[in-house]
């Protein structure tokens, strides 16, 4: 089958963790058998602040890591017709701008062949329905989105006419435990500042235990204004600037603990919606501890893959139990990773589209289970 893809980026992760699983997926459609062709945008903003801050340098690094992905750079003269012929399946994401995803709808009236599917992987159903709403999607077959609460607000608002979950999952072949990398720190947070979204929620559950325990800690993404650098630094957290995918294993790699500290969207209004760093760290083979969130949808076993703390206290005493108790910490990590690999890899996710496109009649759709 031919995909067509259109993602604000595949090449930079500059504040945009999608890139992450859409690496991982685009990969396994390739390994199957399939075309598949991305378009993202040149002046789009991760790729643009990637390019401002890092350098032409992360892009070498990434085409280094990931030689057999590539991407088709854009601008707006892009012939969207042109682009799609020949498409059996195109998935537009939703940080595209609306006028695209329009003209995408249209583009497929004219092809009852193709299969054409919006995919959501953010909380602006919920935070931004304004935004959500300038989107039509009456050409299109459905949604993919990322929870099934965020699957019912496409139904219920009438957005959509179908939507089925499809949770970001792990790319197992990158996100992986380093054994020769030797555990040197205690504590790594992965995780981008933001607008205040969890500032309360940072010093509550990262920054006092790190105090606490005296633990040697690592911070490590983008955004960070010079009130977050003073707060890491009065905490005696190193902060170490944007971490790339290859940077993010060796983290997880040379540290004994993670903590996921979700946004307030995902934490009370979103739940059973992990975000990626949960799948990708528990890929990775290192214990986590979570600030709490609802696994709504059982994707886990809290408590025996990973550890969720209702408050600082508890935080505290779960990440001293990690530290003193490094074997028992170990046997977690390892039930994560396994439960990881059982059921929330991108292979899973790419049978599950192709579940989808069955279910839509796609020609040539076949599911393979994943390994």
């Amino acid at each position: 089958m031919r995909y067509v893809l259109f993602y604000h980026s595949l090449v930079s992760d500059w504040n945009h963790g999608n890139a992450h699983f859409l690496r991982g997926v685009m990969r396994e459609l390739l390994s199957r058998g399939h075309e598949v062709t991305l378009y993202e945008p040149r002046d789009g903003w991760s790729r643009t602040n990637l390019l401002e801050r890092e350098g032409a340098g992360a892009v070498r690094a990434f085409s280094r890591a990931f030689p057999e992905l590539t991407s088709e750079l854009y601008d707006e003269d892009l012939d969207l017709g042109e682009a799609i012929d020949g498409a059996d399946v195109v998935i537009a994401h939703e940080w595209n701008e609306p006028g695209l995803i329009a003209e995408l709808g249209a583009q497929r009236r004219k092809r009852p062949s193709v299969r054409l599917l919006f995919h959501d992987t953010h909380h602006r159903s919920v935070s931004a329905p304004d935004q959500m709403r300038r989107y039509d999607l009456s050409g299109y077959d459905g949604v993919l989105a990322f929870g099934e609460v965020i699957r019912e607000l496409y139904l219920k608002n009438g957005w959509a006419r179908d939507a089925w979950t499809w949770h970001e999952a792990a790319d197992v072949e990158h996100y992986r435990p380093l054994p020769g990398v030797r555990r040197s720190a205690d504590l790594v947070w992965i995780g981008n500042w933001g607008d205040g979204e969890r500032t309360e929620e940072l010093e509550r559950f990262v920054f006092e235990p790190v105090r606490r325990l005296g633990l040697r800690a690592t911070a490590r993404g983008v955004n960070y204004p010079a009130d977050a650098a003073a707060r890491l630094a009065r905490s005696g957290v190193r902060y170490g600037g944007w971490a790339s995918a290859l940077d993010v294993v060796r983290e997880y790699a040379r540290h004994r603990a993670t903590v996921h500290v979700p946004r307030r969207f995902y934490a009370r209004e979103l739940p059973g919606i992990p975000t990626i760093r949960v799948f990708e760290a528990l890929a990775c083979g290192i214990p986590l501890v979570c600030s709490p969130w609802e696994d709504a949808e059982g994707l886990f076993a809290p408590g025996d893959d990973f550890l969720i703390a209702r408050d600082g206290e508890e935080m505290v005493e779960m990440l001293e139990w990690i530290v003193t108790e490094p074997r028992e910490a170990r046997a977690m990590a390892r039930r994560g990773r396994e439960t990881t690999l059982r059921r929330h890899t991108c292979a899973h996710r790419v049978d599950e589209l192709e579940s989808v496109l069955s279910e839509l009649g796609a020609p040539g759709a076949a599911v393979e289970a994943a390994s």
